[in-house]
């Protein structure tokens, strides 16, 4: 499976998610500029390790079934909600599974975060990182993080994580992407390595 570092972390008004940009099979670099943060609604995104076109895929079938979903509802769709969707489309999957591994994140009453592998588990946490250089990340995450940080903060946190992940991981690297998300909606820039 392709390599790559994506994280996501709650701050008390919200979450960023983050993900590199380089796409890398074996010694081939393939792209230098690919996307791996996903806005899904107002108020969820996700991020992807694993084959991008995969969870593109899984994305725009995402992002369709929660605008049916807001329209049953009449209110937005939560982060939780959101992963559990993304979890049923993948267990169906589980035979020839999505090669992707997924962190969603967002803001309905509170900030959340949850990881998801390929065969769908969702694994709820306050921060995670996925892919070859989430131990990378992890190490700067692990001691780092505080419950109730300033989304300035987290956002520095998130890009000291992945850059730690592309100084060691050669599948990681090229800049990166950020979603900030929060009651008032979604930001997305780009940080350059």
């Amino acid at each position: 499976m392709p390599g790559a570092t994506a994280v996501g972390i709650t701050f008390n008004d919200g979450v960023v998610i983050a993900s590199e940009k380089r796409i890398a099979y074996g010694n081939f670099l393939v792209s230098k500029t690919t996307k791996k943060t996903f806005p899904l609604t107002d108020k969820v995104g996700a991020a992807c390790a694993g084959l991008v076109a995969d969870m593109q895929i899984l994305a725009l079938q995402i992002k369709a079934l929660t605008k049916i979903r807001k329209m049953e509802l009449k209110r937005d769709v939560p982060p939780n909600s959101v992963a559990k969707m993304i979890s049923n489309l993948m267990y169906e999957r589980r035979y020839f599974p999505l090669l992707t591994q997924v962190i969603v994140g967002g803001i309905v009453d509170k900030p959340a975060i949850y990881t998801l592998d390929p065969l769908g588990s969702v694994l709820p946490d306050e921060y995670a990182a996925v892919g070859t250089g989430a131990e990378m990340a992890l190490g700067v995450l692990d001691p780092q993080f505080k419950e109730g940080m300033s989304e300035k903060d987290a956002v520095d946190l998130a890009i000291r994580s992945i850059k730690a992940a592309t100084m060691r991981d050669s599948f990681s690297g090229d800049g990166i992407d950020i979603l900030v998300i929060t009651k008032q909606g979604i930001k997305e820039f780009t940080e350059k390595l």
